[in-house]
């Protein structure tokens, strides 16, 4: 008996799908089964340590490097690895295969004693302390600084803080600047309902668990989308790689000091301070005007985290005449790490820094 028109083709469907099926079920047990994936895999050295603050350096793999050096600056919420998933995924590896002098700032969770850490700390003192020991590894006197969401305003505060300094270059990723424009987060931290001096004063540090969920309820779904999109795709162990790498950075956020997760909520997102150039740091004014130095600034079309109208105002506000902003499709972290950022947003900063290093 000959098989129905389109028969074989529909047996074939079926077989295909049970293998799959299959295999997802003996991946899911090997996934549960198996140990936290490894991230971070670039030598490096540490450099400076202090408290919470990790300074890194990593080791060059270029026999030619650009003169100018580059220090980038985490965001205090999120540990660095981010930038450094595994190999072919990591943009400090990229950096370090195209020539450039790779430092890295990193944070751990602060200690107890290190709940009156502040804007100050952070921009006066650890910056600071970092950028000279860049200089005296180095042996160059100019910089290039990299930073990233939060870390990106801490950068932006340390070069409004200091136009003394030699920055040669200034590259930010998603960094917020009017924080009125960030609203989701300032509706879960609405003044009126949100008593962030009762917090601080009984937690001291705020926990990560709140930052993470602070960061969840933006997009409520996105973690069962995700659970479901692994398991649709349990049978590709590229796929499973990169979904275990990014799973583990996404809940492994840092508490926060506790007085500068205060001076965050009432100065940043209450005030909007930094955007109107009225924030006061350590008796000095952080003008958005005092930046003059090249800047970069690179935004995601679908960034739930740092919309598009709160990081558009960085390059409207400073003294800088060379200034170059890119909306590039992606999110708040694939704009920066995986497959997509290293076609889109890893080409297009080699690109503007490459002339601007030597």
């Amino acid at each position: 008996m000959n098989a129905a028109p389109g028969g074989a083709e529909t047996l074939t469907r079926i077989q295909g799908e049970v293998e799959r099926a299959i295999q997802r079920s003996l991946k899911g047990i090997e996934y549960i089964a198996s140990p936290s994936i490894a991230v971070g895999p670039t030598p490096k050295d540490v450099l400076y340590e202090q408290g919470t603050l990790h300074l890194y350096h990593y080791h060059p793999m270029s026999d030619e490097i650009y003169r100018i050096p580059i220090l980038i600056v985490m965001a205090t919420s999120n540990r660095g690895y981010i930038l450094d998933l595994a190999r072919g995924q990591s943009f400090v590896e990229f950096l370090l295969v195209r020539g450039y002098d790779v430092y890295l700032i990193d944070w751990s969770p602060p200690s107890a004693a290190e709940k009156t850490l502040r804007f100050e700390d952070y921009t006066q003192r650890f910056i600071p302390e970092c950028v000279r020991r860049v200089h005296e590894d180095s042996g160059e006197e100019d910089l290039t600084i990299i930073g990233y969401c939060m870390g990106g305003v801490l950068s932006v505060m340390y070069a409004a803080l200091h136009p003394e300094a030699t920055l040669t270059n200034l590259v930010c990723f998603t960094t917020p600047i009017d924080f009125s424009q960030m609203e989701l987060f300032a509706k879960w931290s609405d003044k009126r309902y949100f008593d962030v001096d009762r917090l601080v004063d009984a937690t001291g540090n705020v926990p990560s668990e709140l930052i993470f969920q602070s960061f969840d309820m933006l997009r409520p779904a996105t973690r069962i989308a995700g659970q479901l999109q692994l398991w649709d795709n349990m049978w590709d162990e590229n796929f499973v790689k990169s979904f275990r790498a990014f799973e583990r950075w996404s809940t492994d956020t840092l508490p926060l000091a506790g007085e500068y997760f205060r001076q965050t909520i009432k100065e940043l997102i209450w005030e909007n301070r930094l955007f109107k150039n009225e924030m006061q740091v350590g008796g000095r004014v952080a003008d958005l005007r005092n930046i003059t130095a090249p800047i970069f600034h690179a935004m995601a079309e679908h960034d739930h985290i740092v919309p598009y109208a709160a990081a558009k105002p960085l390059l409207e506000n400073v003294g800088s005449a060379d200034k170059e902003e890119v909306v590039l499709k992606g999110g708040h972290v694939s704009l920066v790490a995986g497959a997509n950022a290293s076609k889109r947003l890893w080409p297009k900063l080699d690109a503007w820094l490459a002339g601007r290093s030597v």
